[in-house]
């Protein structure tokens, strides 16, 4: 056992649990394998089971506040009154457990949130501007609030994964879904439905579960919590406003896939505006969520059933109606066998979120989905969908971008792409400015696929010393007529190319270049079907086997640039041992992309990543601000440039640096270099 660590037992419904904690707040349990437990009587004449206890109105604000302890009350009068409850069986609530909060989150939030209550009114006062710059408020009563609106989830979600009830509704607050593992944010202190996930996967046979996220706020901590968790499924339909909608930031974009294991395993659908409504939802429904849920086959839904995105709800400023949540539950209902979990978080306006959660209620009760008016998509949405179909694709068959492309396509033999044009205009500009060719791709197969997509020096074979840069085609800077119309004027808009620099000092310094750029071809996506998805991927791969491989260079420096980062650890990792034999230096110029990392289990190649390689971050990416830097990211350099479109520029001087000591400390006979 580690140095400070601490165990402990607990019995949790008959399962004797042994918990090791660490200093680190990491947190190992092991289950007796005693889980074959009987659904209780006390539930046997109900499908549907709720949660509610109003001590969770204790939580609350003197001076008033958007998060009031009247949503919880004003949902379940409404529920009497509407008469679900009468055919509901209520689930007792208990408070969460620490052990079972360890399980998502660290010591330091557990002690954070515990400490609340022995502040008093003075405490309170004093620390007003720490806890609005985290978004909550706080209350002597906040912990014990916050324990049993957790453990109300997890018993809600405990009765339907033992199949005790069909369904539930955790009728809870405060909401928890933007807690992260180490900080209480956002109306949230525990994040109730990851620590339900976690527990369910604990004491029952359930393992795969979606998560769906439907509160007009990117539920951060969870996404957070399962980002490399495959076992998971995570869907949030949210506000993003390009990055500018709370919580803020590029983790809730639709490139925010996941990583390692769980790359894919989160979805995000980002609308950039508001009023967003029931047409728009059930779009992204039909076209995106239902086909990646098809496919996951999750044994259990989870609801983080926000209602904030309802009409009338200011804070919002969406269109949902009660309609359209019933239409949204009845589509998952027809998963996991008809295993429901709904857990409440946000929503602010009260008659709004009673009127939806009574929609809600009623569906999961087993009633018909309210009748909706006729109604056509939006053109934001549409494109919104087409764009997270684009990226999903990649990773889920189901997912068919031409399905929902909001143009319709032109004669191909009038048109040209944009991506072709901008090809065709790299190949013409290499081989004038610096004599550079077109690699040529065999089969014809291949080359349909790959043509144009590579350009080396005339020294390619002989040299000892060979540059690699894999990278994006610039950055185009459209100015249009008219916003409304998107008139492209022509003469005000240019390409920004950042990469000139660089391969001019890599012919300065006498090196061979290959140019590969990672920008794919318009191709047919039944002809992306019979890859592996990863087009980048595989284009670097096949470039290495087939060319790389076969020159005389013994010292290979990597560049990636932008999504070109992602064909570069893809070849790293399915062409570890011929890399580690040839390759001297590995840069990576991220930008705001997922800051790349070798495999968990790389072993070696670990470690020899960290002592090669180069990651250039902007001084605002994620990793600085709620992630942490790894061995396995390699040396990790943060720069004050914030724009992406100049990072490379402006860190070209210590690129030049970099290679070039670790050029001098290599070997050119045996390629390798000085431990």
């Amino acid at each position: 056992m580690a140095d400070g660590a601490a165990s402990s037992s607990m019995e949790v419904d008959g399962l004797d649990l042994l918990v090791t904690s660490t200093t680190h707040a990491e947190t190992t349990v092991v289950v007796s394998e005693t889980d074959n437990l009987p659904s209780s009587t006390r539930f046997a004449a109900y499908n549907v089971g709720y949660v509610y206890d109003p001590r969770m109105m204790l939580h609350s604000c003197s001076t008033g506040h958007q998060e009031d302890p009247d949503r919880i009350s004003r949902i379940f009068d409404t529920l009497k009154a509407g008469g679900c409850i009468a055919q509901m069986v209520p689930i007792p609530i208990r408070e969460i457990r620490r052990e079972e909060v360890l399980l998502v989150h660290s010591e330091s939030l557990w002690d954070k949130v515990m400490a609340i209550s022995s502040m008093t009114e003075q405490d309170i006062a004093d620390s007003t501007a720490y806890y609005d710059e985290l978004s909550l408020y706080a209350h002597p009563s906040t912990p014990l609030c916050a324990r049993l609106s957790c453990g109300g989830v997890v018993e809600a979600a405990l009765a339907v994964a033992r199949g005790q009830v069909k369904r539930s509704f955790a009728i809870v607050r405060p909401p928890g879904h933007h807690a992260e593992p180490d900080e209480h944010m956002g109306f949230c202190f525990f994040n109730n439905v990851a620590v339900a996930v976690k527990v369910v996967q604990l004491l029952t046979p359930i393992r795969k579960i979606l998560i769906l996220d439907w509160d007009i706020h990117h539920g951060n901590g969870t996404q957070r919590a399962f980002y490399d968790d495959p076992s998971v499924l995570y869907i949030s339909l949210h506000r993003y406003d390009g990055g500018q909608f709370y919580p803020n930031g590029p983790f809730g974009s639709m490139v925010s896939c996941g990583e390692g294991p769980g790359l894919g395993y989160s979805v995000n659908i980002p609308w950039p505006q508001n009023h967003m409504g029931d047409a728009d939802y059930i779009y992204a429904f039909q076209h995106v969520i239902m086909p990646i849920a098809m496919e996951f086959t999750p044994q259990l839904v989870i609801i983080s059933s926000g209602f904030d995105a309802a009409k009338g709800d200011e804070l919002g400023e969406c269109d949902v109606t009660p309609a359209g949540y019933s239409h949204m539950t009845h589509m998952l209902t027809s998963l996991a066998n008809g295993r429901v979990v709904v857990a409440l978080e946000g929503g602010y306006d009260l008659e709004a979120i009673s009127n939806s959660a009574l929609a809600v209620t009623q569906t999961i009760l087993g009633e018909a989905p309210q009748q909706l008016d006729p109604m056509v998509v939006s053109e934001v949405a549409a494109e919104t969908i087409w764009q997270v179909a684009l990226e999903q694709s990649k990773h889920w068959k189901n997912i068919n971008p031409k399905a929902c492309d909001p143009l319709q396509p032109e004669d191909d033999s009038v048109t040209f792409s944009i991506p072709e044009l901008l090809k065709a205009h790299r190949q013409d500009y290499l081989y004038r400015q610096h004599e550079m060719l077109q690699v040529p791709f065999a089969p014809e197969a291949l080359d349909e696929r790959f043509s144009a997509q590579a350009a080396c020096t005339a020294d390619v074979m002989d040299n000892q010393t060979l540059v690699v840069f894999i990278h994006e085609l610039g950055n185009l800077r459209v100015e249009l007529d008219s916003v409304m119309e998107c008139n492209v004027q022509m003469e005000h808009s240019y390409m920004i190319d950042m990469s000139k620099d660089l391969i001019g000092w890599v012919k300065d310094s006498g090196y061979a270049l290959l140019d590969i750029n990672v920008l794919p071809k318009p191709f047919a996506t039944k002809k992306l079907a019979r890859g592996s998805g990863n087009y980048p991927g595989e284009l670097m791969t096949y470039i290495w086997d087939n060319y790389i491989e076969m020159v005389s260079a013994r010292r290979v420096v990597l560049i990636g640039h932008g999504p070109g980062c992602e064909a570069l650890m893809y070849l790293i990792s399915h062409r570890t041992v011929a890399v580690m034999r040839m390759v001297t230096a590995v840069v990576q110029v991220v930008g705001h992309s997922n800051l790349p990392a070798t495999p968990r289990d790389a072993g070696d190649i670990m470690t020899w990543y960290h002592k090669r390689s180069l990651a250039i971050l902007p001084a605002n990416h994620r990793v600085f601000t709620s992630g942490k830097v790894l061995k396995r990211h390699g040396n990790v350099l943060r720069m004050d440039e914030t724009k992406p479109i100049r990072i490379l520029h402006t860190a070209l001087p210590t690129i030049y640096e970099f290679i070039q000591a670790m050029l001098d400390k290599s070997s050119p006979q045996n390629g390798t270099r000085d431990s």
